[in-house]
């Protein structure tokens, strides 16, 4: 398993079946129209000649992006095989619920289908579920971890003979099923012929009828795209009449999703108004309204003594207007930054309410610096990092560390629930003048909308982080699409990364992976002949060799691999590195007091904690902040061993030691972008133990990232020029 699939569920089988329909006639070509595709609205035009023409521009995109490739169907409609948004989520009582799991139960079983499944099929249809399920077999696909050959075996079960490859019910759920596998790849969507290559590789006789079908039923959303740049060159070209285009499915929620974060983006630019500098002749005012001041307060006073007049009442209480600092107090900041990147981030807040920087490590100063001059301001201002340890190192960072109070720096998840940061305003909003977001290359788009939806009209958004590192584990690269869009100002920071650690890593992020002088051990590479090994040299190291020669304790190292399978995955380090620090028999549920854990909530969110014991109630962990939790014992079996852990689940923090185990079945796996993040984990050491043999060159030099389908960009394509 990969890195993109750590978040996905283990499979589940359902039936026996194999995939039906081999040497089914070829399908017909999947055609806009036959998918009931609208075409994109065209190109915005011109650059806007002045700030206020820009100004009416953005807020023009902001009404045409709401009906940016809209269906022709209705776009509320729930997805058939989803539950309704408006449903209940599941029995209204225990009595409904119990009934609802032994009949659901009932149907899976008929349908050879495990009985776990059921709670998970409630969960998912409500207390319908059996009903559902005998109705539609394949409605199966929608449950976590069931493939098509399981959903085959199913239908068979439950219809027998009747259960065909070309059954219209199986193909349409198949048309949802590969646009959620792509989602587990990165992809907000998918281009049409993809769909329908994949339907017919699962023996679909007829792929552009299901796939219009599954449009008609609300399953997919289609979408027609202009092409432009290399990808209109790859194309064929087209003359000026008709440019090139492509036919994309999406699912609903993604499809929703990234239409409401372009929304969001452009409301903030729109509505967005830079401070003005005080008058010339307010000083003269201010002067003026001090000595009328002055005159009434002798008035009053005269008044008070004589025992002629009462007291003045007092004032009701107002509230406080938001600070609003004018260019000149900006441009004060700027010139006080300790950098000229900061400076450069600082003036480009100042003008801007949507700001792109862009940097590696060292780089996490600017932000620093930009969240200091803010407050300094008198504004509202906050900054979001993935991780908790991200949080502490980036308050850690001067100027914030000097500071008297408590840095205003929140974890992303910390700031939306509510659990820290500057509260809500009375709309809902968060109460911020400007938001900071560190790590922003981590967010996918279902996240970022939702980001963006908290926050109120005018405020200032900066979305930092180093665009040579891995994307979201969620579907988009939300990040990548706004640089490329162009649509606001970005600051690229020209602070490097020093260091041996930071050479090898500025080399590989510019495709060269080359030897870097390393005096004091900093990079250390061994090579391995195999996963076995590697697995045995990793550990070695973890538990020896870097405690001993350099004093980085063990508890201070971690283990990085590709994925959790194979002879050098995860599983296979964590078995090796228990066995060396902390053996013991597993007796809560596989672990014992004392083991490092990895406790990953969602895809993409990983928290570190360690056991301190466990009992009828659960596994007792305590994570690094000193807070504590018990997980129960239902829930323990989704708990992982810590001590090796995938790329994605180390992203957003650092290790004063990292190993990176690339072991001989990793060479899918690779890219510049997994090899560069791997590489900037370690702060004082980085040990690469090498058995990839030339993938990894090859994957440096050759593969940049795993390629994604979004919509982002050419939302903000089609509507907006590019002045940026």
């Amino acid at each position: 398993m990969t890195d993109a699939q750590n978040g996905a569920p283990e499979e589940t089988p359902v039936g026996a079946g194999v995939v039906p329909g081999q040497g089914s006639p070829e399908p017909e070509a999947a055609t806009p129209e036959a998918a009931g595709a609208p075409a994109g609205s065209g190109p915005a035009g011109a650059e806007p000649a002045d700030p206020a023409d820009r100004a009416a521009a953005v807020a023009a995109l902001a009404e045409r992006v709401r009906s940016v490739g809209r269906s022709a169907g209705d776009a509320d409609a729930p997805a058939s095989g989803a539950p309704d948004a408006g449903a209940p989520a599941g029995p209204a009582t225990d009595e409904q619920r119990a009934q609802a799991l032994a009949d659901t139960a009932a149907v899976l079983a008929e349908g050879g289908a495990p009985a776990p499944l059921a709670a998970v099929a409630v969960a998912v249809f409500g207390d319908g579920a059996a009903g559902q399920l005998r109705e539609d077999p394949w409605a199966v696909l929608a449950l976590p971890g069931v493939r098509p050959e399981h959903a085959d075996g199913f239908a068979r079960g439950l219809l027998g003979p009747a259960a065909g490859p070309g059954d219209k019910r199986r193909a349409q759920a198949l048309v949802g099923w590969l646009l959620e596998q792509a989602t587990l790849r990165g992809h907000s969507a998918l281009e049409v012929a993809e769909v329908a290559a994949g339907l017919e590789r699962l023996g679909v006789p007829d792929a552009a009828a299901a796939i219009q079908a599954a449009v008609l039923d609300g399953r997919a959303m289609p979408f027609q795209e202009e092409l432009t740049g290399a990808e209109a060159h790859a194309a064929g070209g087209g003359d000026e009449d008709e440019p090139p285009t492509r036919t994309l499915l999406a699912l609903e929620r993604l499809a929703l999703a990234e239409e409401s974060l372009a929304d969001g983006l452009v409301r903030l630019m729109s509505t967005f108004v830079p401070g003005e500098d005080p008058a010339e002749d307010s000083a003269d005012d201010s002067a003026g309204d001090s000595a009328d001041a002055s005159a009434g307060d002798s008035v009053e006073d005269d008044a008070a003594d004589a025992g002629t007049g009462d007291a003045p009442e007092t004032a009701e209480p107002t509230e406080e207007a938001p600070a609003a600092p004018g260019p000149a107090a900006w441009e004060a900041s700027a010139a006080a930054a300790p950098s000229s990147s900061a400076a450069a981030l600082i003036r480009a807040a100042a003008e801007s309410a949507l700001v792109l920087h862009t940097g590696g490590e060292a780089a996490r100063a600017e932000p620093a610096a930009l969240l200091a001059a803010a407050t300094g301001l008198g504004l509202r201002a906050w900054a979001a990092t993935w991780t908790d340890q991200g949080r502490d190192a980036f308050s850690a960072l001067a100027p914030l560390a000097d500071a008297a109070a408590p840095a205003p720096v929140a974890t992303l998840a910390e700031l939306l629930a509510g659990a820290a940061g500057p509260g809500r305003s009375a709309d809902g909003t968060l109460a911020l003048d400007v938001l900071i977001v560190l790590d922003a290359p981590l967010l996918d788009v279902e996240l970022a909308a939702t980001l963006l939806e908290s926050l109120a009209d005018g405020t200032r958004l900066v979305l930092s982080g180093d665009p040579g590192q891995l994307w979201s584990a969620g579907p988009g690269r939300f990040f990548a699409d706004l640089l490329a869009a162009r649509a606001c100002p970005a600051v690229a920071s020209r602070t490097p990364d020093f260091g041996p650690i930071g050479e090898l890593v500025s080399g590989v992020g510019i495709g060269e992976l080359q030897p870097v002088e390393a005096p004091d051990k900093e990079v250390v590479i061994l090579t391995a002949k195999d996963g076995a090994e590697a697995v045995h040299r990793a550990v070695q190291l973890l538990t020896d060799s870097i405690p001993r020669a350099l004093g980085i304790p063990s508890e201070q190292v971690v283990l990085l691999t590709p994925g959790h399978g194979g002879g050098g995955g995860t599983r296979a380090l964590n078995a090796a590195a228990k066995a060396r620090l902390n053996p013991g028999p597993g007796r809560f549920g596989g672990f014992d007091p004392g083991d490092r854990v990895a406790d990953s909530p969602a895809p993409g969110h990983t928290r570190l904690a360690r056991v301190l014991d466990g009992d009828a109630a659960g596994l007792h962990l305590e994570y690094p902040d000193g807070s504590r939790r018990t997980v129960p014992p239902a829930e323990a079996g989704k708990l992982r061993h810590g001590w090796a852990l995938t790329v994605h689940q180390a992203v957003g923090r650092r290790w004063p030691g990292a190993v990176v185990v690339l072991p001989d079945d990793a060479g899918a796996a690779l890219t510049r972008q997994w090899v560069y993040t791997a590489f900037g984990r370690g702060e004082r050491h980085l040990s690469v133990v090498h058995a990839a043999g030339p993938a990894l060159p090859q994957a440096v030099a050759e593969r940049p990232a795993a390629p994604r389908t979004t919509r982002l960009r050419a939302i903000l394509a089609e509507n907006a020029a590019e002045p940026f």
